[in-house]
């Protein structure tokens, strides 16, 4: 298949999947329109994941980055009476700024001890909250945070928060906006640094590439993103505290990148949809749900190390393993000449 052939497949499947995704809210039931909020915003927070992963460290600070972005926006629109549209983005300013400064010890230390630095860090963070009630209001967080609005020319000032397909459709935009960032930051050069450091980071070294400065780049910008899906969580719910970006949060990201898989760009948001809705339809099981997640990831981690996004290629081996594999034109028999 030529090269064009393939970018037009891609276009095509991704104006498929917006005219899904702007479909959806007309077809389901209110409930579920806000499950769906929910995971558009955590789309946003696994992707920003997995950017940071792609240099091969692994944090568990990323919920708290989100926690930070959520804190923020809301302190910022609720006690400074600053604008939501300004308060959200900073939101996801600070979280980056905090991550900057946290670059500084934490990239001292690389593998199992750059991920029990990053969870110390991260709780000091979350403590903090807890601790204080003037600004971050203690263990019971932040009430009556502000709903974005908008005042067009003419009309009343619309509440983007109700009916939730406003708010649906301002965080598909956002997400859109985000992914796109994401990806092009990742298909760019400096992505493709990011992933040598991943395999070969003592040679990406020797031939004069600064690691530690890629990774704080890494770091930062995916905790700029997850600033953000937390500010988009705080305007929409209304409240935020301590304990929502707490470890079980974290342990929820983990799995959904680690069973969706982090190969591809595609493969964090499989993860998360896929483990979403299946998480959805065991809710009467609420008791039973950390077990099913536990085996979900063990039959991951054995039988798909690669995670759902090989799953294709999986079958794929597996049928011809099962019908002899697919023969080359070496291995066709050869018809027999005339004079034999």
């Amino acid at each position: 298949m030529r090269k064009s052939d393939n970018t037009l497949l891609r276009w095509l499947g991704l104006a498929a999947l917006a005219a899904l995704v702007a479909a959806l809210p007309f077809i389901v039931h209110p409930y579920q329109l806000i499950f769906l909020i929910f995971l558009l915003i955590n789309i946003i927070l696994v992707v920003s994941y997995r950017f940071v992963t792609i240099t091969g460290e692994w944090s568990l600070i990323h919920v708290v980055m989100m926690g930070v972005g959520a804190y923020t926006s809301a302190i910022l629109a609720k006690d400074l009476d600053l604008s939501v549209w300004l308060a959200m983005p900073l939101g996801g300013v600070a979280a980056a700024l905090i991550a900057y400064v946290l670059s500084f010890p934490l990239f001292r230390m690389k593998g199992f001890y750059f991920l029990i630095g990053s969870f110390a860090a991260g709780e000091a963070i979350r403590l903090t909250w807890n601790q204080f009630r003037e600004p971050f209001g203690g263990p019971k967080g932040i009430k009556l945070i502000p709903s974005p609005e908008l005042t067009l020319p003419g009309l009343e000032t619309i509440d983007l928060t109700f009916p939730p397909i406003n708010y649906y459709f301002l965080t598909a935009i956002i997400m859109a906006l985000c992914l796109w960032i994401m990806y092009r930051l990742e298909k760019s050069r400096i992505g493709l640094t990011l992933n040598a450091i991943h395999w070969k980071d003592v040679l990406a070294e020797s031939v004069g590439v600064d690691v530690w400065r890629y990774r704080m780049l890494a770091f930062v910008t995916g905790s700029f993103f997850a600033g953000i899906a937390g500010a988009l969580l705080a305007h929409y719910i209304g409240t935020i505290n301590p304990d929502r970006f707490g470890l079980a949060m974290m342990l929820y990201v983990l799995v959904w990148t680690i069973v969706g898989g982090t190969a591809t760009f595609a493969g964090p948001i499989i993860g998360v949809v896929a483990l979403s809705v299946l998480d959805e339809a065991f809710r009467a099981f609420d008791q039973f749900r950390p077990a099913i997640y536990g085996v979900l990831l063990i039959l991951t981690v054995r039988f798909l190390p690669n995670g759902l996004e090989a799953l294709p290629a999986k079958l794929l081996g597996l049928r011809d393993r099962l019908t002899g594999g697919p023969r080359t034109a070496a291995e066709r028999p050869r018809p027999a000449s005339g004079g034999e």
